[in-house]
């Protein structure tokens, strides 16, 4: 049932218990096995999501807890450096033509997928351009239920024309007659190349989406919808078992393709275990204790206990290592508009007036952001984007009761009560949400009350249209404005109702902005086409589908006996790299 909760600044800040701290060393434990350059192989990498995954499923990845493992069991085309810069990946290259329309990608000779009961030997076989076919076509298929289908219909020749057919063959029980995307295409064993219908400039992004990892069809075969708990892959680490709110565990992968710049077979550890705390603090002192080798995010109650106005780590907790970044992430609650609360413009915008950010970061976050969302959704850490020509919302109650009033509530009188659906966040998120909560009552008279939910049963919810107020957060994909900007895009909103939103979730359409969007995806000029969205986000933030609340600044402790680990902004996980020496120093 929902709950009603309060926020109470003073009670919260006073009534901090001490944070636990036991050091704990794991030297003994660990049996290291000597590598090239100084590195070492062996251990078991330990970290923990306060949130349950959702799939292992490339084509079903919507979320950032299950694109943690994911990213660790296959491999993509393309993917990013700790710059965001892309590097090759299965493509050890690829060229554009000259008129911007195909991508030709040359494969790796020798990469083999995992040994699965999937193979008829129980031995993974090559990898081919077939299989990256086969991993492209399956995104546009509908009847296994993909969410990325949209970043390629309109795009790619083909694949509108794909998806209709996989459509119509879902209705009717048949084979599609469509055989599969035209525009994927296999040149020969090792080239693969995509047609594009016209020039775009961020599509060279696209390929490291997180529904583009390559996968066999023999496992979709033997698996089915199982798929998800049975995943195969080409990756550094090889899928052990997932026990739901428990533990996953992922083994090495003794085949693995790539090889670091010492000549060393990655990766280095044996084991990455995964465990499932719903809490940040028993989290964190999980890690103090020496029990997991990162905590990602700080609890904001014992912020300033782990970390010094300076920025730095307070003597306490010196010995381990601090990666703070700016993210690629924002932060805000989603307005359903097809719901009857929040067609209204007005309403939107007061709810947007009457939130004091600066509070939030400040008191409830305890300064854990890179900032209150004050201009828009794509955030200031957003390469090459002036977020400062977008003009957002201040804190302004007068403006806020003043559009209550003109919408018909004046004093929120006659406004129905309003369930603010969230999932829990280790705590975060509910803080948060008693700060808004708080904030909406006292100041535009809404009654508020929250729900929450595990984050499989939230974004099921949400992605269905039954969630006319919802927490969210949303991590770029590739580093650029299109890839926060596509959640506003009107033909990401399925035509039938009763159809799923899995990345238009508030199912905002407007005209215009799909206008100026569409030409901005057009543009290659790269300074005009960062004038172009910063237009297209302008006419969103004023149509208010979403209460914008902060940006995130990503705090991480790290042990430190690991090395090899680094953050980036878009918080891919890389722990091919990671090794461990508990005779140094983290680096």
């Amino acid at each position: 049932m929902p709950t009603s909760l309060r926020l109470r600044f003073a009670v919260a800040l006073l009534s901090v218990a001490p944070l636990l701290f036991v050091a704990c060393t794991r030297e003994e434990k660990v049996q290291l096995r000597e590598g090239k350059g100084g590195k070492n192989y062996g251990g078991t990498y330990r970290f923990n999501e306060v949130q349950e995954l959702r799939t292992l499923d490339p084509a079903r990845l919507n979320d950032a807890p299950s694109s943690h493992i994911v990213h660790q069991i296959y491999d993509l085309l393309v993917d990013f450096d700790s710059s965001l810069t892309l590097k090759p990946a299965l493509a050890e290259s690829w060229e554009v033509s000259p008129d911007g329309l195909t991508y030709t990608y040359h494969l790796r000779k020798g990469v083999r997928f995992h040994d699965s009961p999937a193979f008829s030997d129980g031995k993974g076989r090559e990898m081919k351009a077939s299989d990256v076919k086969y991993s492209f076509d399956r995104i546009m298929d509908a009847r296994g239920g993909a969410f990325g289908a949209s970043y390629f219909t309109d795009k790619v020749k083909g694949a509108q024309e794909y998806k209709a057919s996989t459509d119509s063959a879902m209705a009717s029980g048949k084979e599609p007659l469509v055989p599969g995307v035209s525009g994927f295409r296999v040149v020969d064993d090792y080239t693969f190349a995509i047609d594009l219908l016209r020039p775009l400039a961020v599509f060279k992004f696209y390929p490291a989406l997180g529904f583009c990892y390559i996968y066999p069809k023999e496992a979709i075969a033997k698996y089915g919808k199982d798929f998800s708990t049975h995943p195969v892959g080409t990756g550094p680490f090889v899928f052990d078992h997932w026990t739901a709110d428990q533990e996953l565990v992922l083994k090495r992968n003794p085949n693995y393709w790539q090889v670091d710049e010492a000549g060393n077979q990655l990766p280095f550890l044996d084991e990455i275990r995964l465990i499932f705390i719903k809490d940040e603090r028993q989290q964190i002192n999980e890690f103090s204790q020496g029990k997991l080798e990162e905590a990602y995010r700080i609890p904001s109650e014992y912020f300033r206990q782990v970390v010094g106005e300076n920025g730095k780590l307070t003597p306490e907790y010196a010995k381990f290592r601090l990666d703070a970044i700016p993210a690629l992430s924002a932060q805000y609650y989603g307005m359903l508009l097809t719901s009857d609360i929040f067609k209204d413009k007005r309403v939107r915008q007061a709810f947007n007036y009457a939130i004091d950010r600066d509070k939030i970061v400040r008191f409830v976050l305890q300064g854990q952001a890179a900032g209150p969302a004050i201009h828009g959704l794509v955030p200031g850490s957003m390469p090459g984007y002036d977020v400062n020509s977008v003009k957002g919302y201040s804190f302004d109650l007068a403006k806020a009761r003043a559009l209550m009033a003109e919408a018909g509530y004046p004093g929120g009188k006659g406004f129905p009560e309003v369930t603010v659906q969230l999932n829990s966040g280790g705590g975060r998120n509910e803080l948060v949400a008693q700060a808004v909560q708080d904030m909406l009552s006292t100041g535009i008279g809404i009654k508020v009350q929250v729900k929450l939910l595990e984050w499989p049963q939230h974004q099921e919810l949400l992605e269905s249209g039954k969630a006319p107020l919802f927490r969210y957060g949303w991590v770029a994909d590739y580093p650029d404005p299109d890839s926060f900007l596509n959640l506003f895009y009107g033909k990401n909103v399925p035509a039938n109702p009763a159809d799923r939103s899995p990345v238009n979730t508030t199912r905002y359409v407007n005209p215009a902005f799909d206008a100026l969007f569409e030409q901005a995806l057009r543009t290659t000029d790269d300074a005009q086409r960062m004038a172009l969205y910063a237009q297209a986000e302008q006419i969103v933030v004023d149509d208010a589908p979403v209460l914008f609340i902060y940006n995130d600044l990503d705090y991480r402790l790290v042990q430190p006996h690991v090395h090899g680990y680094s953050s980036n902004a878009m918080d891919r996980r890389v722990f091919k790299t990671v090794w461990f020496d508990f005779t140094q120093k983290p680096a």
